[in-house]
């Protein structure tokens, strides 16, 4: 999927949709253009890479799936180079 942000800043522009929308035809991927911030297409976006996804039939309902609660996940303490965090 290949995403085209900040549409809301339409005067700062600099590729355009028709650049877009050929990139992602070359890279054959979905094109779609978003505003986070307005919320313009967010929804849409995450409907279309659902939908793409494998196994998902939109037309189709299924069973649900069985939910098994594996309970809180612990983070644990990575330390690297001198660093630490969280993960």
């Amino acid at each position: 999927m290949l995403v085209g942000n900040k549409t809301d800043l339409a005067d700062k522009r600099q590729v355009s949709t028709e650049e877009g929308e050929r990139k992602a035809k070359e890279l054959n991927v979905m094109f779609i253009e978003t505003s986070a911030k307005a919320g313009y297409n967010v929804k849409q976006l995450f409907r279309r890479i659902a939908s793409a996804l494998p196994g998902i039939d939109s037309d189709k309902q299924t069973e649900p799936k069985q939910v098994i609660d594996v309970g809180p996940i612990k983070g644990r303490q990575i330390n690297a180079e001198g660093e630490s965090c969280w993960c």
